[in-house]
């Protein structure tokens, strides 16, 4: 994810830390347990730690980015279809090729495929709600899905979570996974949200995709474009950074 000079002298801009939300925030009541509280300890890498995932196109499944069918077992899964498609972009917004993305969702009834998520809404036994896929040589990923349902989730009063889609980007090597969320525009549940809210406001916006009629199919799903910037002033806002 290093950006090049022009003498090709790796060079990377400053992070933007302004951007990204904080490791504990009130109104998120589970940060207080496990946001850290003392300073971070220097570890020396042993050696090979770094080194990179061991992927590649052949590892990737020809159904794997298509969630409507890859854990069909009796028929459709249930839902809305949507495309998610977009770039995954370096600080000088050039594309990122051969990213791992892979991406993890709630149905269309706002429920998870895992035995923690006891929420009174129906599974459905063709949606598994995860899907991975790897950016080509202009940076760009695609994934077909089923639009996700709101749920509460206890963190205060009357909590509900927006609609959203989790996003995990692998880069040269698993130290640089960053991981993030991906919402709706419009969507009323936002403002009540406080891992949107924990966001500093300036860059909230980086967390919303954008409707797109180019990318929508016609007669079969909506298209909703979000686009990942790694670093530079324009970073899409982690988590865990």
């Amino acid at each position: 994810m290093n950006t090049m000079t022009e003498t090709s002298t790796p060079t990377l801009s400053r992070r933007d830390w302004d951007s990204h939300p904080a490791h504990i925030y009130q109104g998120y009541a589970s940060t207080a347990k496990r946001g850290p509280t003392r300073p971070l300890l220097p570890l020396k890498a042993a050696l090979g730690e770094l080194r990179q995932p061991v992927y590649g196109h052949g590892d990737i499944g020809p159904l794997d980015h298509d969630l409507t069918r890859n854990a069909q077992r009796n028929g459709q899964p249930i839902g809305e279809r949507m495309v998610l498609a977009g770039q995954v972009l370096d600080d000088r917004r050039r594309p990122v090729r051969n990213t791992l993305v892979e991406i993890w969702q709630a149905n269309a009834a706002g429920r998870y495929v895992h035995k923690g998520d006891q929420h009174d809404a129906p599974l459905d036994p063709n949606f598994l709600g995860a899907g991975r896929c790897l950016t080509d040589d202009e940076g760009r990923y695609r994934f077909l899905t089923i639009k996700p349902g709101a749920y509460p989730w206890g963190n205060h009063p009357n909590a509900w979570r927006p609609q959203h889609i989790h996003l995990s980007l692998f880069g040269a090597h698993f130290g640089s996974r960053l991981v993030t969320q991906m919402y709706f525009p419009g969507d009323p549940l936002l403002p009540y949200d406080p891992m949107y809210t924990g966001t500093p406001e300036h860059a909230r916006s980086r967390l919303v995709s954008d409707f797109d009629l180019d990318l929508t199919e016609e007669n079969y799903a909506l298209g909703y474009r979000f686009d990942v910037v790694l670093r530079g002033a324009d970073e899409t806002p982690f988590e865990g950074r």
